[in-house]
């Protein structure tokens, strides 16, 4: 059975089979050492460097050094591509709550950011002089309509203009039932309540109680923590190694022992021209909320390298930094 010895090994093998050297062979290249120590001065193999001759060893010598072999196998090799990252919500979780019309904070239901928060839970009271102003123009228009004959111009006319103060209040997120609720009782609320978007937990607070907002002001910030992301920079050299739905696994110190799995779910289609480095990012269930926004994380990835290659351990060759070399054991 051919067996490849450790490479750091092997190369002492050289100095042993050799026996003494002399002084003059100090600073030679190995192609220069094979060339003084082989039997035929001069050959060459196939690449055009100096063939290497056999290294004889005994059992003594072997053991003396402490020479180890392994067997060289065929089958499939993967490669473990390590990167650094950091845990961030996922960006389709986040959720920006807003205000489309000016005002002033009446009440604050949520005053405190990291708090959990649920779809539809109450956030905010805003008082708005529009607002009651546009209720006013609804109940007016409704007790037109109710004061002239019906199928009349100005029946319709008294329509349409209930349907206008009806659609203007549901475009600064009235609700249907708030609106019932308005045309039932002929009064007008005071105050707009606005209401989470989604279930997640406060990140950013903007607004405290008494503050005037505009339209478009951001208020609240929440996201939802139940899926993470985090994005790596991977070498160009190991981005074959990647791919979209590639599973990764992540380690992170207040963990200590316990991976977390997840799968990449983006390859950046851009590499970084300063440091050749393209983005990856994995992203990962967080159920139990045991990971944390702004955690770093160690990711790992196994890459494929071939499915069916001759392999051995990466101790057994020896770099010689113009190519790579292994040690045959050849029979007595």
């Amino acid at each position: 059975m051919t067996r490849a010895a450790l490479a750091v090994l092997a190369t002492v093998l050289i100095a042993c089979g050799n026996g003494e050297q002399k002084e003059g062979a100090a600073g030679m290249s190995a192609e220069e050492h094979a060339r003084m120590q082989g039997g035929a001065a001069g050959a060459t193999d196939s690449t055009g460097a100096a063939r290497r001759e056999p290294v004889h060893l005994t059992a003594a010598q072997a053991q003396a050094i402490g020479v180890t072999y392994t067997t060289v196998a065929r089958g499939p090799l993967t490669r473990t591509v390590r990167t650094v990252g950091q845990f961030v919500p996922a960006e389709p979780g986040l959720s920006d709550v807003t205000t489309k019309i000016d005002g002033f904070v009446e009440e604050l239901y949520v005053s405190a950011t990291g708090v959990p928060v649920r779809r539809g839970q109450p956030l905010l009271a805003l008082y708005s002089p529009m607002l009651v102003a546009a209720q006013e123009e609804l109940l007016t228009a409704l007790r037109l309509a109710a004061s002239v004959d019906s199928g009349s111009d100005a029946a319709r006319s008294a329509q349409s203009l209930v349907g206008a103060a009806r659609r203007r209040l549901a475009y600064w997120d009235i609700s249907a039932a708030q609106i019932e609720r308005l045309e039932r009782t002929g009064q007008a609320t005071k105050t707009l309540t606005l209401t989470a978007a989604a279930d997640g937990y406060v990140l950013e607070k903007m607004v405290v109680a008494g503050q005037a907002v505009t339209a478009g002001m951001k208020l609240y910030r929440i996201a939802d923590l139940s899926t993470l992301w985090v994005e790596g920079e991977v070498f160009e050299r190991d981005l074959a190694l990647v791919r979209v739905g590639a599973p990764a696994t992540a380690e992170v110190v207040a963990y200590p022992g316990r991976p977390f799995r997840g799968r990449v779910s983006f390859i950046w289609p851009v590499v970084d021209a300063a440091s050749r480095t393209a983005r990856v990012r994995v992203q990962f269930g967080n159920r139990g909320g045991a990971l944390k926004p702004g955690m770093y994380a160690t990711l790992f990835f196994e890459g494929a390298v071939g499915a069916d290659v001759l392999h051995v351990p990466a101790e057994a060759v020896v770099i010689t930094g113009e190519r790579n070399l292994v040690f045959v054991v050849q029979p007595d």
